[in-house]
């Protein structure tokens, strides 16, 4: 039996199959931004439901046709989605690439941007490949696609501008010289100008970290099994931000806790979340309950990332590669005995007189 919609001052939650909904309740061109994040095709199955890897693309597509004919010409569709390992060996599942050809090549959607948004506080996952073998390193960003149905959606990447840094801060003031650079690119005076914050990287660092949120408050003390799949709230708002105007309508289909709609009430953006569990309705509930959203405002301005080389030494030796490129498990190492031995790798000793460089951070 379905749950009635929970309404709010901007938008709803909607107890129903969004296939359905969409098709029964949603007007063509009537939409402005769907921004989702669909289960991934993972190869355990989780409480909210995933499909299978070679399933994935035929599944979404019946969605697809649907976002196709309610967006507007002047709208987007941005797909939040984790790549897959395939079961048993070290290699990534091709799943989300097919997914991104068959809406462009099948349903004509033009891929406006490929967006990275990488979670600094993830662990180094998964496991068994990169800390017990240590032959990958871990998977820390989800793809995000971002589609329209003409080549010009409307978007502004001045919502989303970045603080200047100091040496920018510096040549704004202080001037430099416009020539043409050794490597082709034309500096012009151009550069000089305030144009009130820099222009953001593909690349978004956001932190999915959230332990003590007032959702997670709301649903412990009622007793409800929060989503387990959440995403930061700083994800939809950069694109709510850079791609929709106050008033507009904004849809996520795969509703979930509803941060989509919450981040839209907060904007004045126009929403409609789907969401087929009534527990997770009954959680996402406690994003509107009066209370201010948090929204990860304790979160850091900025993050840092070393260079791939901060370890780098070149005049040391390395240790021996696997021959058998990891497919051998490694023996259980007791790690207090670990701690005070140097690591054999392949009968190798590394040298023990290894120097490291003075770590280098990327800003």
């Amino acid at each position: 039996m379905l749950m009635e919609p929970f309404v709010t001052q901007r938008g709803r939650i909607v107890h129903q199959d969004s296939l359905t909904y969409m098709r029964q309740a949603m007007a063509d061109e009537s939409v402005d931004l769907i921004f989702t994040s669909p289960p991934f095709a993972l190869t355990r199955k989780k409480d909210y439901g995933n499909v299978a890897e070679d399933e994935y693309v035929t599944w979404f597509e019946a969605f697809a046709c649907e976002f196709h004919r309610l967006l507007k010409p002047t709208g987007s569709l941005v797909i939040d989605i984790g790549g897959a390992w395939i079961p048993g060996q070290p290699t990534r599942s091709l799943y989300h690439f097919e997914l991104l050809i068959m809406l462009c090549r099948k349903l004509q959607f033009h891929l406006a941007q490929e967006f990275y948004w990488w979670n600094p506080s993830k662990l180094p996952t998964p496991a068994e490949w990169v800390n017990v073998r240590r032959v990958r390193v871990k998977d820390g960003v989800n793809c995000v696609f971002w589609l329209s149905k003409t080549p010009w959606p409307k978007a502004s990447n001045r919502r989303v501008l970045w603080p200047y840094s100091d040496s920018m801060l510096d040549l704004i003031e202080n001037g430099y010289e416009a020539k043409r650079r050794p490597s082709g690119h034309d500096i012009s005076d151009k550069f000089q100008r305030h144009n009130g914050g820099s222009i953001p990287p593909n690349l978004l660092a956001i932190p999915n970290t959230e332990s003590n949120s007032y959702y997670l408050r709301y649903c412990k003390e009622r007793d409800i099994k929060p989503h387990p799949a959440r995403f930061p709230a700083r994800l939809p708002e950069f694109f709510v931000r850079m791609l929709t105007d106050v008033d507009d309508l904004v849809l996520d289909p795969f509703g979930g806790s509803c941060v989509t709609g919450e981040v839209c009430e907060s904007l004045d953006r126009n929403w409609v979340c789907c969401e087929v569990v009534p527990e997770y309705i009954e959680g996402a509930k406690g994003r509107f309950t009066g209370m201010p959203s948090e929204n990860n405002r304790s979160e850091p301005d900025y993050y840092k990332i070393y260079s791939p080389s901060a370890l780098w030494d070149s005049d040391s030796n390395d240790d021996i590669l696997p021959e058998d490129g990891g497919q051998s498990r490694p023996q259980t190492v007791n790690h207090d005995d670990a701690a005070a031995a140097p690591k054999v790798t392949n009968g190798v000793t590394p040298n023990p007189a290894k120097r490291l460089k003075q770590p280098r951070l990327i800003d």
